[in-house]
C-alpha cells in the first residue's frame, strides 16, 4: 500500500524495512510529498506559485497566532473569511470589475486586490507595507512586498519557492545597496511573499533577531522565532483581506 502512494525511488523493500526500520513520521512525509508533487503537476501555474509560497516555512504562521485585539493579533470575522477564502484559492472577486480601477477585472485568485496601487489612504499596497514596517520600527531595514503571481515572475516561482522573495531581494540591493554603501550603512532587504513566504535575508534577520531577544527574554528561540512571523503575517494577512473586501459588492 505505501509503495503504490509515493515515487519509485522512495519504495521500500520487506528487507530493507529489516535492515533499517524507518519511523512512520518519514514514512507520512514521503507520502505527502508524493501527493503535493502530484498537486503541483495538475495545477495552473498560479495555483502552482501559491501551492509552494503557502507551503514555505512560517508562510502559515498566521493561523496558529492566539487571537489578541489588545495585541493587535486580531481579524474581523469577515476579514478572517476573506482571508480564508483567499488562503484557500478559493474565488475572491466578488464582482466582475475592480471598483478603483477602470476597465480592471478582479481575478478569482485575489491578485489585482492584492497588488493594486489604488483605493485606501495612497493604495492598499502602500497601506499593506507601511503597517509591516512599523512592526519593526526598532531596526532600519528595507522592506518590500511583492506577489509571486505577477505575471514577471510567475514562470520562475511556478517552479521555484521563494522566486518571487529572492528577485525582489535582488531588486532592492540593486536599487539601494550603492547609496547605502555611500552613506556607509548595509542594505537588507526583507522581501516577503503576500502568501507570507520570506526571502533568505529576510529569514537570516529575523533568526538574529531572535536570537537576541531569547537571551533578554530567557525564551526559548524558537518560541520567539513563531512570534515574530506570527505577528508579521497576521498583519499582512490582515490588509490582504481588507484590500479584497474593499472591491466587494456592497450588499443588495
Amino acid at each position: 500500500m505505501f509503495n503504490t502512494q509515493v515515487s519509485p525511488f522512495n519504495a521500500i523493500t520487506v528487507n530493507s524495512a529489516l535492515e533499517s526500520p524507518i519511523h512512520q513520521k518519514v514514512l507520512s512525509g514521503l507520502i505527502q510529498a508524493q501527493h503535493f508533487h502530484i498537486l503541483l503537476e495538475f495545477s495552473s501555474p498560479a495555483n502552482r506559485a501559491r501551492f509552494l509560497s503557502v507551503a514555505a516555512p512560517h508562510a502559515s504562521s498566521w493561523l496558529s497566532v492566539v487571537s489578541s485585539p489588545g495585541l493587535g493579533l486580531h481579524l474581523e470575522s469577515n476579514e478572517y473569511q476573506m482571508a480564508i477564502r483567499w488562503w484557500l484559492g478559493l474565488d475572491t472577486s466578488g464582482r466582475s470589475m475592480c471598483p478603483f480601477c477602470p476597465d480592471t477585472a478582479l481575478d478569482p485568485l485575489g491578485h489585482h486586490a492584492v497588488t493594486c496601487r489604488h483605493g485606501g489612504g495612497g493604495g492598499d499596497v502602500v497601506t499593506r507595507h507601511n503597517r509591516l514596517r512599523d512592526e519593526g520600527k526598532p531596526v532600519a531595514l528595507d522592506l518590500t512586498i511583492t506577489s509571486p503571481l505577477c505575471s514577471v515572475i510567475l514562470g520562475e516561482s511556478c517552479y521555484q519557492a521563494g522566486a518571487a522573495a529572492l528577485a525582489a531581494e535582488t531588486r532592492k540591493l540593486h536599487c539601494n545597496g550603492p547609496k547605502c554603501q555611500e552613506l556607509g550603512w548595509s542594505c537588507i532587504p526583507l522581501a516577503v511573499e503576500t502568501y507570507g513566504n520570506s526571502g533568505k535575508q529576510a529569514h537570516d534577520t529575523f533568526s538574529r533577531l531572535a536570537s537576541f531577544l531569547a537571551i533578554h527574554q530567557s525564551s526559548p528561540k524558537a518560541v520567539v522565532v513563531a512570534e515574530i512571523y506570527g505577528r508579521l503575517n497576521v498583519v499582512l494577512v490582515r490588509s490582504i483581506a481588507r484590500a479584497i473586501l474593499a472591491r466587494e459588492l456592497p450588499p443588495s
